[in-house]
């Protein structure tokens, strides 16, 4: 199916694009006729992208209608997934047949090939970015045949974390674990850290942990989401809030996931969000980066500094820890990192002339920006801090010659006319 052409925009309204066409696909053979047809063609999750990775001018494809796939391997401990399948369709499934996935992002609505794909992830000190769960990925190449990738191939881990620059990924296996309970307490009024022994202990006291600051107070708020079934890890500065705590000062709680202690379902507590909660489009902007775990004390510090300018222009900053990978382009390749997050006000006319002082503040100390969030660095510029960046290209340039899934921000990121 065909949507007329017309202005299409990314989920934050930030980035336009004015497509040839859109298409829903309701089967593989469709897409892979589709795939076959077009000369320029970019495949669009749910759109909760804030950079122009997400951008085409050419055919644009929808993979919402496609069959979602979900089936569970007990023997394998793996689960296969559809392309177009979120978060929040597939965990209800997964754990109703008493299995799990052992991290998950922020907001559940995001479609997994699309987390995946970007490097997008979640907290803690043993966890990796979601990608790392793919044993298994097939994408539908440019003329229109339907490759498949294995964990241990050659290329593997240049495929999981592509940009969507291989092609549509159509289903991907998951691991997956035996379903837990978790427990989510919120500390408020916890001091930034300022040493390296002072983070380890705040990013280390849970299973999965988030500090939310507003960077000009000097304290914030320590999200701890911990398995019933590992330690309980001690109290942190500051004390454990009775109520339950929204990430953004002052607004409403109904759809925050279950805080106070009280045990639940491990979907119900990994996400900051009710899954069943939908962020109106447009209420913010993002960015984040990924700097190397030892620079974090001095990342704080630095973004500390610019909290007068940074307070005004957010709704809050996050900083969560990844443990490094070996997937190509994983912005925690090679590096256990702590990433910054910052949930900007939507107006990128204000925000836009602030991150060129965070980014001066962080690119030196190493820092990698998220793939799908705003930043002021140009693309051509953005691979020089990844050590596989050539070994990607080449395995681009094998799978799609044509430059049929490129757009122009993978064309300069790639520098490749």
């Amino acid at each position: 199916m065909a949507i007329p052409a017309g202005v299409l925009t990314n989920w934050a309204g930030n980035v336009e694009m004015r497509p040839v066409a859109v298409h829903q696909p309701a089967d593989l053979d469709s897409l892979r006729r589709l795939v076959a047809a077009s000369s320029s063609l970019r495949v669009l999750g749910s759109r909760h992208s804030f950079s122009d990775v997400v951008a085409s001018s050419g055919d644009v494809v929808l993979l919402d209608r496609m069959p979602p796939a979900v089936e569970i391997d007990p023997a394998a401990g793996t689960v296969r997934v559809g392309g177009g399948v979120t978060y929040a369709q597939l965990v209800p499934t997964l754990h109703a047949a008493g299995w799990a996935l052992p991290n998950l992002a922020s907001l559940p609505h995001i479609t997994i090939a699309g987390a995946v794909s970007t490097g997008t992830h979640g907290s803690g000190d043993t966890q990796r970015v979601l990608g790392t769960a793919v044993r298994r990925l097939s994408f539908v190449g440019p003329g229109g045949d339907l490759r498949t990738i294995r964990e241990g191939d050659d290329d593997f881990a240049g495929a999981v974390v592509a940009l969507g620059a291989l092609g549509p990924v159509t289903e991907l296996v998951l691991s997956i674990e035996p379903a837990y309970t978790m427990t989510q307490r919120v500390f408020i009024d916890v001091p930034l850290p300022g040493s390296a022994a002072e983070l380890d202990a705040v990013l280390g006291s849970a299973y999965s942990v988030s500090l939310f600051t507003d960077w000009r107070s000097g304290a914030g708020s320590v999200f701890l989401k911990d398995r019933v079934d590992r330690p309980v890890h001690p109290r942190l500065p500051g004390h454990e809030s009775q109520v339950t705590v929204h990430p953004v000062p002052g607004m409403p709680t109904d759809f925050c996931t279950g805080q106070g202690g009280v045990p639940g379902i491990w979907h119900d507590r990994l996400p900051h969000f009710r899954a069943e909660f939908v962020p109106g489009a447009g209420e913010e902007l993002q960015s984040e980066y990924f700097v190397p775990r030892h620079r974090a004390p001095a990342a704080i510090a630095r973004l500390a500094a610019l909290g007068e300018l940074l307070a005004p222009l957010i709704h809050c900053g996050e900083i969560r820890s990844v443990r490094g990978d070996e997937l190509w382009l994983s912005p925690a390749y090679a590096q256990d990192s702590v990433t910054f997050h910052f949930t900007w006000l939507p107006d990128l006319q204000a925000v836009a002339p602030a991150l060129g002082p965070v980014e001066g503040a962080l690119l030196s100390l190493g820092a990698r920006p998220h793939w799908a969030k705003l930043t002021a660095t140009a693309p051509d510029a953005l691979l020089g801090s990844y050590p596989c960046a050539a070994r990607f290209a080449r395995l681009r340039d094998r799978v799609d010659p044509d430059g049929v899934f490129l757009n122009d921000h993978l064309r300069a990121l790639l520098h490749r006319r």
